[in-house]
């Protein structure tokens, strides 16, 4: 008796997100951008060392209105203005923009839908693979960093604010990756649409008073950091400017989780929906 012929069969959807996980995370980590990830986390090493010299030498790195700051309160600065205005959402737009984008721009979108895995398996794939690749790479780096500054005696009394720090940036890179995994396989060139809203919208939002701060990803991550900024009259007139009435802790994590599911979700059904007809 001669049977029907077979067909590739689908896997599920854990099964085929975890398969393109592992091929996408070893794709990540040798890829170019590896270099401008490493050039972006291995800057605020740089600061970190040159200040811990500076400091040997019996100078101050830094005084706020003629007063040295500790070396706790520098260190939170470098979290708050570095790698929270800085390194984890351009990681975020870099990245998470390119998830999709770059199977389209290299024309192996095709070849890679004609796997036995669903659309939606690849983005997920994609995406935890972005995460594991850039949390291992961020949070080593603020480990040196703290290390670098943080006196050996302060330690023990600061060593829980660090763990929560690399929580805090753990969850800005999940938050950050989801949007623009989203913006990327929605939009035909997203890099500049994720530029535009980590340096123009969080910004100026931040800035103006109203209720359109609760659209960005800085006001619901800010107020997680557990340090304080170096005082100062500049510095306060900032940090009133940007956080007037900040959210709460409970709130912040609800607000987060719920863009990163949605963000992702968002995703995952553009990417299933979507016909990519690809340019000659």
């Amino acid at each position: 008796m001669t049977g029907t012929p077979a067909h590739p069969r689908t896997t599920s959807f854990f099964t085929g997100a975890w398969r393109v996980f592992g091929l996408s995370i070893g794709e990540m980590l040798w890829s170019r951008r590896t270099i401008f990830m490493a050039l972006v986390v291995g800057s605020p090493v740089i600061v970190a060392l040159v200040a811990r010299i500076v400091q040997s030498a019996g100078i101050a790195p830094l005084r706020v209105n003629g007063v040295q700051v500790d070396a706790v309160s520098m260190f939170g600065g470098m979290i708050w203005i570095l790698f929270l205005w800085f390194i984890v959402p351009i990681l975020g737009v870099f990245y998470g923009t390119s998830l999709i984008a770059d199977e389209v721009d290299d024309k192996t979108i095709t070849y890679l839908f004609t796997r036995p895995v669903r659309r939606g398996a690849v983005v997920v794939g994609k995406y935890l693979a972005y995460l594991v690749c850039t949390t291992l790479v961020v949070l080593p780096s603020v480990m040196i960093v703290y290390f670098l500054m943080v006196p050996i005696r302060l330690i023990p009394s600061s060593f829980m604010s660090l763990v929560v720090d690399l929580g805090v940036l753990g969850l800005g890179l999940a938050a950050y990756g989801a949007l623009f995994a989203l913006i990327g396989a929605a939009l035909r060139r997203p890099l500049i649409v994720g530029l535009v809203f980590v340096f123009g919208w969080e910004f100026v939002t931040l800035v103006l008073p109203g209720y359109l701060k609760r659209f960005t990803l800085a006001y619901y991550l800010q107020p997680l950091v557990p340090h304080a900024m170096p005082t100062g009259d500049t510095v306060s007139l900032l940090q009133g400017a940007f956080f007037r009435d900040p959210p709460s802790v409970s709130v912040c994590l609800a607000c987060l989780a719920l863009a990163i599911l949605v963000s992702l979700a968002l995703a995952v059904r553009v990417v299933e929906q979507r016909e990519y007809v690809l340019e000659q």
